[in-house]
């Protein structure tokens, strides 16, 4: 029979070890009931630091084969807001105390739907927790871990069962708000980086000298008619316009294999790096451009449909080698790339007012992907590019029907 000291033992080398919240609540669980706890039911719900989900909840039953469920969930508003304030864990939180009984074979705790249902599925008892943290530990809303326990034993939880229950809670809070933590960090290092450069942070690469030279298929673009937009739009279109041209040309390139690691106001720098030859690299970014520009379609569609300004995206491709690492100061690192081949792709995106073209490419990019069979590549003559000492011979894409 397992003891309680060796459930909180394992719940350390776990949280240790990086377990999953889901993990950790799961072996908590059935080592609990075999230490003659009578839990039927568990939850744990923390709070985070996301663009999208507010918090994760994770849902716990003995009679499913001890998984457990991951919930997402958004900002509590609407419909989500009036199921949070009419729940046992909100009027505990709001009370701000840390224990709530309901005896529900008593008919205690009723007032609350969920309760009542689980009332009417054989649960007898439910116990809900809050551990709450320190000023100095909480991140944004995540200042506590809140759990809830029922079960369907015809005695409910006993005063020792209870006593337990809040006895290890400490240990199994700590281990989920440290998976929490280092999930939250992966988070803003991949969201505000870029996805490769938030994983090499977090491989421990921040030192100013930690740069290497990549070959990258490098993407820059931006909108069409943006500062005669914002000249005539509210700041809140704006941004509003923003985030939605943002987010088409981020999953397009991302769902491509690229990497965006810079917003520039309405421009993005973007990389695909590669090995080798660079056909597959290229291929990639041709790929990602053709999502792009069905993505566009059905974005401008459905901004003209509500009376919003819709604009295009000027695109320039090439081919370089770069410098790929953390460049700054001792207090304040970018991770980017840098060299010329960095300029030159924003100059050649630059050309394309001139050109009257929404894409140019560079002769070493349209020499790849012409090598790689990923488009027809298209003479538009040779520009000045300003920085660039030659000339360069730009290109474009033929468009087929369709394409």
């Amino acid at each position: 029979m397992t003891t309680l000291s060796a459930i909180a033992d394992w719940v350390v080398a776990a949280g240790l070890a990086g377990e999953s919240e889901g993990a950790l609540l799961d072996g908590f669980c059935r080592r609990a009931l075999d230490a003659g706890l009578p839990i039927a039911r568990a939850g744990v719900i923390i709070d985070t630091l996301h663009p999208i989900h507010e918090g994760r909840a994770f849902r716990w039953r003995r009679d499913a084969s001890g998984s457990t469920e991951l919930i997402e969930y958004g900002p509590t508003e609407g419909e989500a807001a009036a199921s949070w304030r009419a729940s046992a864990i909100y009027h505990l939180w709001k009370s701000g105390g840390s224990l709530f009984r309901a005896r529900l074979a008593a008919g205690e705790g009723h007032q609350f739907l969920n309760l009542a249902g689980w009332a009417a599925e054989g649960m007898t008892d439910y116990l809900a927790l809050i551990n709450r943290f320190a000023r100095e530990g909480t991140i944004g809303e995540m200042d506590c871990v809140y759990s809830y326990w029922a079960s369907d034993n015809p005695g409910g939880f006993s005063d020792e069962a209870i006593s337990s229950l809040t006895g290890l809670m400490p240990s199994l809070a700590l281990a989920v708000k440290s998976v929490s933590l280092t999930r939250i960090a992966q988070t803003l290092v991949e969201t505000y980086l870029g996805r490769d450069p938030g994983r090499r942070v977090l491989d421990g690469r921040i030192g100013r000298a930690a740069a290497e030279q990549i070959s990258a298929v490098l993407w820059y673009s931006d909108l069409r008619g943006f500062t005669r937009i914002t000249d005539d739009a509210p700041p809140a279109q704006t941004i509003g316009l923003l985030n939605d041209y943002a987010e088409a040309v981020i999953s397009a390139i991302h769902d491509h294999g690229g990497d965006v690691l810079k917003l520039i106001g309405d421009g993005v720098l973007a990389i695909f790096p590669y090995e080798g030859d660079p056909e597959a690299a290229c291929s990639g970014a041709i790929a990602a451009e053709r999502a792009l520009r069905k993505g566009l379609a059905k974005l401008n569609e459905k901004r003209a449909a509500t009376g919003k300004p819709v604009t295009e995206v000027y695109l320039g491709l090439h081919i370089g080698e770069v410098f790929y690492g953390n460049i700054g100061s001792r207090e304040r690192l970018d991770f980017t790339v840098i060299g010329p081949a960095v300029n030159e792709v924003a100059r050649i995106a630059a050309m394309c007012r001139s050109a009257e073209r929404d894409v140019l490419l560079s002769a070493p990019f349209a020499e790849a992907i012409a090598a790689a069979g990923s488009g027809a590549p298209v003479s538009v003559g040779r520009y000045a590019l300003r920085g660039v000492a030659r000339p360069q011979e730009l290109f474009t894409l033929d468009r087929q029907p369709g394409g």
